[in-house]
This record gives C-alpha cells, sequence and structure tokens, in this order.
C-alpha cells in the first residue's frame, strides 16, 4: 500500500504544486479538513486560507488559495482555485496594500452587494497575510 497520495493544487492561471504527500491540511466549508492517503472520496467547497501539504520528503509546503472546490480520491487530491499562491511568493506589502484597499472599499461601499464583495474580500486578504504569517514563522 502507497503511504503517500498525489496532490494538484491549481489556479486559474497555473499548476502551483503537482507531487506526492505524506498529507493535507486545508480550509473546508465547514473546518479544518487533513487528507491521508486513501482517503474515502470526497468533493467539498473550500475557503481562503492555507493548503499545508506534507511531501514524501518529509518538507512542507504551503499554498494560500482564495477559495475554490476540492476533490479527493482514495490516490488522488486535486484542489482548484480561481487564486492560489505559493507561500514563498506571498509578499507582505502586496497583501497589506490590497487589504488596505478593501477596507476602503467596504468604507465606500453604497449597497448591499457592495458590502457583499468587500467583506469578501478583506476576507480573502486577511487569510493570506495569516498565511504569510504562519508560512513565515515555519522558515
Amino acid at each position: 500500500m502507497a503511504n503517500t497520495i498525489h496532490v494538484d493544487v491549481v489556479s486559474a492561471e497555473e499548476s502551483i504544486f503537482s507531487g506526492e504527500a505524506r498529507f493535507v491540511a486545508l480550509p473546508g466549508e465547514a473546518g479544518e479538513l487533513g487528507i491521508y492517503p486513501r482517503h474515502t472520496p470526497l468533493i467539498t467547497r473550500i475557503r481562503p486560507g492555507a493548503v499545508r501539504i506534507e511531501t514524501a520528503d518529509g518538507n512542507e509546503e504551503f499554498v494560500f488559495v482564495a477559495g475554490g472546490i476540492l476533490e479527493v480520491q482514495p490516490n488522488s487530491v486535486t484542489v482548484l482555485s480561481d487564486t492560489a499562491i505559493r507561500g514563498k511568493d506571498l509578499d507582505d506589502e502586496k497583501a497589506n496594500a490590497a487589504k488596505a484597499a478593501a477596507e476602503e472599499a467596504l468604507k465606500n461601499a453604497k449597497s448591499d452587494i457592495d458590502i457583499a464583495m468587500a467583506q469578501s474580500e478583506l476576507a480573502v486578504m486577511a487569510a493570506q497575510i495569516a498565511a504569510l504569517r504562519k508560512y513565515r514563522q515555519k522558515r
């Protein structure tokens, strides 16, 4: 029996991660999900946050996702997200600037839809900054 599972993290633009892993942790719709090889098949939405991949060689990869869809098969995990950024590519200045812009949009929101969009953007930015801090602590 294999002690790894194949993991693909794909954004709208590119494949962000593809490789073998011992374990994957990510923010499921109803809470944190942990996936080991031979997991029961599952399809669910995921929330903005960090996907933590424990690779076959024991290292850790972090990928920030702005939400998306997770598909789990016994031998593979696929994460599909409009936006996915490798932990090492996260940038403090960009994340903080985007968060400030989202806060400004929330202040200037005129309708319920504007407010919902700004709150969603703010949640994504806050998750990205939290993922960045967590990633930095691991280094």
